[in-house]
Parts: structure tokens; sequence; C-alpha cells
């Protein structure tokens, strides 16, 4: 003991002598010290910013916790696969800021050894989007429309192509500068929700701050909570990650993982039904690793088996895509972490999970029986499916002329019970409601889905909408609200304002009704299709882009009546022609 005691008693002498020598010690010696003391720092310093570096870097986020393979393996394949993990889970600012925030994070590994963490694991905090996104994505700025194809294929034999074309109308920029609309909107806007839960999937509440200060408070007609029990919710303000929640760490279905890989050719089109083949094997729920690898190896017997010949001519196709599908599966399933592609909800879109829906669903209702409209044209144009052999695509584009009914909120709920013949000035509406893609109102991508996330069948929306289409109707018929109608007897005119045939010298006067009820739908000054416009008599007589339509005194030379007599889908009825006939033979007069 005693020899230990002199020994550090030793060192103790040695290191004073050594930082502290005697004034009449040599130069060299008295700045050793110092010299020693600047390497000892630099060595410090320079070890600590690798340190600090490498513990920044996505490597060591996506390795060294156990937990994090299902996030680094998504991350690596994202759109922000070049923009490190901390730029957004601890935020840029001062090194001093962001190492407090990084102190922050002990709590995780303090929860790491101690294990007191449970699988699967979701992001509790998130530093706020207008820290992070907004560093990159400015959302003042406006975006124009962008085209999207979206490739998908079939499960026949051919494994047949075909895309879903689309206008994304990203938008965003602010009213004050004629802009503010799109998708963009919602960010650049004050738009507040209350969730029930963590994850924010089931959304009874959105209030939206208008430009002059006014409210809109929009609650879901199928919530169970008093509106005690709503106002009790936390309230958060719409940003980024209200939608873009999984852009960094998205896993696919395997519907869509199978499409990408054969989109990109990295499973041969050419072999029978692998499209069917790859989604069923990748959707099983295995008990092991083992056991999902050992089903997808099974392909190659199945192919063996089924398709011998083709089996034969191309066993390295059908290996090559054991291997992309057992890599698919390696990167979406993750049994340690039970995660999968069902495990974190992607709140893009409104078909896997209920995202645009949560609120866009067509049964958030405010005071005056508005709905946040559950419209396919505020995000993107209405979808066009095209299969092999079309070769240019027509894609609507939104031009803002629309008919009245189209800005109607509850529109969609309405459409399939209001199609007539006034739709076809703008739409084919042969098939209404099919999903065979043969006509505007026969589209697949719309009516070939079941849309499980729509409110439509919300309970109360029905008898709502039944109500306001009542009132609609008093209203245009100026009954007043709470009124009782008598039934029409046989001797009333079921269509008041129209006057008879037998109205001699008739004038615009006598005819104006029957434009109002047969021809504004679509020949008003605000949709005004061909450029004609039937509201008042001197747009009338001007006629359309192709010239006039009324020839005074020559009704059988004006293209009013042969189209009439053609077949026109807004067909007048023989006496209601014929007073049109009369007017014009009669020079078309005003009044």
């Amino acid at each position: 003991m005693q020899k230990v005691r002199a020994f550090f008693a030793q060192i103790r002498v040695t290191m004073r002598r050594f930082f502290f020598p005697p004034t009449t010690a040599p130069r060299w010696q008295r700045i050793m010290p110092y010299a020693v003391l600047g390497v000892l720092s630099f060595i410090l310093l320079t070890a600590g910013t690798y340190a600090w570096d490498y513990t920044n870097s996505p490597t060591f986020c996506g390795t060294t916790c156990h937990t994090m393979p299902p996030e680094y393996a998504a991350y690596q394949i994202s759109p922000h696969a070049r923009v490190d993990c901390v730029d957004c889970h601890i935020g840029k600012g001062f090194v001093a800021t962001r190492i407090s925030r990084k102190a922050g994070d002990i709590k995780h590994v303090t929860a790491l050894a101690f294990r007191t963490y449970e699988y699967p694991i979701y992001a509790g905090e998130l530093r706020p989007a207008r820290d992070t996104c907004e560093r990159c994505h400015y959302p003042s700025k406006f975006s124009d429309d962008s085209l999207r194809q979206n490739v998908h294929f079939l499960d026949d034999d051919q494994n047949t192509q075909y895309s879903i074309y689309l206008a994304l109308r990203t938008g965003g920029g602010s009213s004050r500068e004629g802009l503010g609309r799109g998708i963009h909107w919602h960010v650049e806007n004050q738009v507040y929700y209350r969730s029930t839960d963590k994850l924010d999937q089931t959304i009874p509440v959105v209030r939206v701050v208008n430009s002059d200060g006014t409210e809109n408070v929009y609650t879901a007609l199928n919530t169970d909570l008093s509106s005690e029990e709503l106002d009790a919710l936390p309230e958060q303000r719409i940003d980024c990650i209200t939608c873009h929640n999984r852009i960094t760490h998205n896993i696919l279905p395997p519907e869509d993982a199978v499409d990408s890989a054969l989109s990109r050719r990295q499973l041969d089109v050419s072999i029978p039904f692998i499209r069917r083949e790859a989604v069923r094997v990748l959707s099983e729920k295995y008990e092991t690793d083992g056991e999902a690898h050992a089903a997808i190896d099974g392909l190659s017997d199945y192919y063996k088996s089924e398709f011998p010949e083709f089996f034969q001519k191309n066993e390295d196709s059908i290996t090559q895509a054991v291997v992309t599908l057992n890599a698919i599966y390696a990167d979406t399933v993750f049994r340690d972490q039970e995660i999968d592609w069902e495990t974190h909800p992607n709140n893009l879109g409104h078909e896997d999970w209920p995202g645009c829906f949560r609120c866009h669903d067509g049964q958030h209702i405010d005071e005056a029986g508005d709905a946040i409209r559950l419209e396919c044209n505020l995000c993107h144009s209405i979808p066009e499916v095209v299969g092999p052999g079309v070769i240019e695509p027509v894609l609507p584009l939104a031009t803002g002329q629309q008919p009245e009914s189209h800005f109607n909120t509850h529109w969609i709920a309405l459409h399939n019970q209001s199609i007539d013949q006034t739709c076809q000035a703008c739409h084919d509406v042969s098939n209404a409601g099919g999903s065979d893609n043969s006509s505007f109102c026969s589209n697949s991508a719309c009516h070939g889905t079941a849309w499980h996330f729509a409110g439509l069948d919300a309970p109360g929306l029905a008898d709502l909408l039944d109500q306001q289409q009542q009132a609609a109707l008093d209203e245009s018929e100026g009954v007043p609200p709470g009124a009782v109608q008598e039934p029409a007897t046989e001797e009333q005119e079921p269509e008041q304002g129209v006057p008879s045939v037998a109205v001699t010298d008739p004038t615009f006067t006598d005819v104006q009704p029957l434009f109002k009820q047969r021809c504004l739908a679509c020949h008003s000054a605000t949709v005004a299709t061909g450029g004609l416009v039937l509201e008042t008599y001197n747009s009338a007589m001007q006629g359309g882009n192709d010239g006039p339509v009324i020839l005074p005194g020559s009704a059988e030379d004006s293209p009013l009546i042969q189209r009439q007599r053609d077949g026109h889908f807004a067909s007048f009825t023989p006496d209601e022609l014929q007073l049109v006939i009369n007017w014009i033979n009669n020079g078309a007069p005003e009044n």
C-alpha cells in the first residue's frame, strides 16, 4: 500500500514540476506545458467535432439503434434521402441550441437501456413544420398544376399496364397576391382541427379562419361526442406534416410495391400473372421471415408446374423475380419491430387510409348546412384512366366555367341524382355510373373503387340534403319557407311562366321564360357554352362563336331551329318549338 501511495505521490510531484516549472528553468521547459495543453485541446476539439458530425449522420441514426431499421430502409429510398435526419428531428439553429435539443433525447437512450418502450414505435414529438419543412419548402410560393402519371398493372396473364393521369393542383401562395388556392392553401391559411386519437386519423371538428376574420366551424355528422367533449379536445393548426406525415418513412403496400417494380422492369412483365402472384405472396401474414421467404421462393415451383414451357425458356427471369420479391418483403415487413405497410397511416391520398377524407369526406357540416367539399377538382383534375394503345390521352382541365349546381358544397353527394340532358353540353354521360371508361361519367378511377373513408353515408346527411333541395325548389317557385304546397291539379300548368303556342305575335318577352327554363344551364353569361348566351335579347341576337343562331323572319334557316330539329339534348317540346318558330318568323322582336 505504501508503494502505491509513493507512486502516486511521485506522479503528483512530476506533474507539478512539469506544469509549474521554476522561474530559472529553460524557456522551452516553461513553454512545454502550454504546448501540451494546446495539443490536447486541439485533439479533444477535433474528436468532439467528428463525434458530433457522426452522431448527426443518417448512418448513426439508422444503424446504431435496433429500433430504426424500418425507418432507415424507407428513408434511403425517399425524396429526402440526402437530407440528414437531424435536420428534421432536431431542426436547424445555432449549435448550442441544437446541442440542448439533442440532450433532450437522452430520454430515448434511457428508454432503450431499460427497455421501457413498446413496439411498434410512433413518433410522439416532432419539430414544428415551420422550423423544418418550410426551411426548404416555402409555403407562400405558388406552384402551377403538374401532370402526374400513376402506372398500374392488371392481374391478368398479360399483366396489362394502364395509367391514371391527373393534373395535381399544388397551388399555394396568398390571397392578397391573387393566389391562395390549391392543396397548399391549407398551410398558407389558418385552418385548425381537433382529433380524437394520437395519429390524427379521426377529426370531428375543423375550424377555418377566413381572411376577413370570420370563422366557419365544421362538425362531423358521425361523431358521438358532445359539444363539451369536442371543445375539450386539443386544437392543432394544419401544417405540412398534417398531410405529409410519412413522406420520408413510407412503406408501400404490396400492390404499389409490385406495380413500382413492374414499371421499373425489376419484374419481367412477360411472366404470366406475375402481378397477381407477387401481390398474393407479399400480402400473406407469415409467422416467421423464413416462412415468408420460403413462400416467395415457392413461386419458382409454381411456374415450373403451371407454365412449364415458359419456365424452361425464362428460368432466369423467374429467378430474378424471386430475388426482387424477397427484397421487397425485407423492406416492407420488420417482424422484430412489429412494423409493416399497415402500421403507420399515410395521410397523402384517400384510398388506403383516410388521408384527405379525414376532413373532406362530405359530412363535416357548418351551421349553415354547408360541407367541407368532397370535390376531386379541389386538389386534382378528374382522373383519366388510359389503357394500352392510347397515344394521346385527353385530360380535362378546370376552367372555372361551371353550372351553378357544381358550386354546391354537397355536389358529389348530389351529382348522381342530377344527371340530365344539360350535362351533355360539357360531358359524355353515356353509361353514367359505370366503370368501363367509355365516357366521362363511366370512369373506373371514380366508380371502380370503393371509397371506404368517404362520409356520404353519414347519419343525417341524406335528410339534410333532402331539406336543402326542397328549400331550393320552394325558393325557385316562390313558396315561402315552411309553407305547404298544394298538389297540382289537372287544370294547372306544371311549368309556370312558359306561354302557350297560341300567343299571337310572340316577342322575346314571351320566349325568354322558355330560354331560361331549357337553355340557361349551358347558355348563361356564366357558362356561355360555344359563346352563346340566351339570357338577354341582345346576347341572343348576337349569337355564338360561329355567328348568329337566330335569323329574324327565317326560322327554317336559323341554326337554333336546325339544331333543335337535329336532336339537341335540351330539346323543346313540339309546342315550345313552334312558339320559337313563330317568334322568329314574326321578325324576332324584342317586345
